[in-house]
């Protein structure tokens, strides 16, 4: 396989993995009858917007290139985000027992 095959198996399995975290959102929701973002959902989203990425960058496309650099803040963004709210109701559950 030549360098430029490569890259484009690279470029489609990043955009295989960004299209499964729709996938999973939409299987969660239909599971709970009502929209939901599962946590899944982000690790997915960084995955995918991780290796398009790298496609972007063999690419030295720059309007992909910031497209993905915003989106993998985002993604982290909201993880810091769960993983905070996580955090501060486990440790309310905490301050409850007795």
């Amino acid at each position: 396989m030549d360098s430029d095959t490569l890259w484009l198996v690279i470029g489609f399995a990043g955009q295989g993995l960004f299209a499964l975290r729709f996938i999973v959102q939409w299987v969660h929701s239909e599971r709970r009858r009502e929209s939901v973002v599962p946590v899944v959902f982000w690790y997915i989203s960084i995955g995918g917007g991780a290796v398009l990425l790298a496609y972007a960058l063999h690419r030295l496309d720059p309007v992909f290139i910031t497209g993905q650099l915003l989106g993998l803040f985002v993604y982290s963004r909201n993880l810091a985000l769960i993983r905070g709210s996580r955090l501060r109701a486990a440790r309310a559950e905490s301050d409850r027992e007795p």
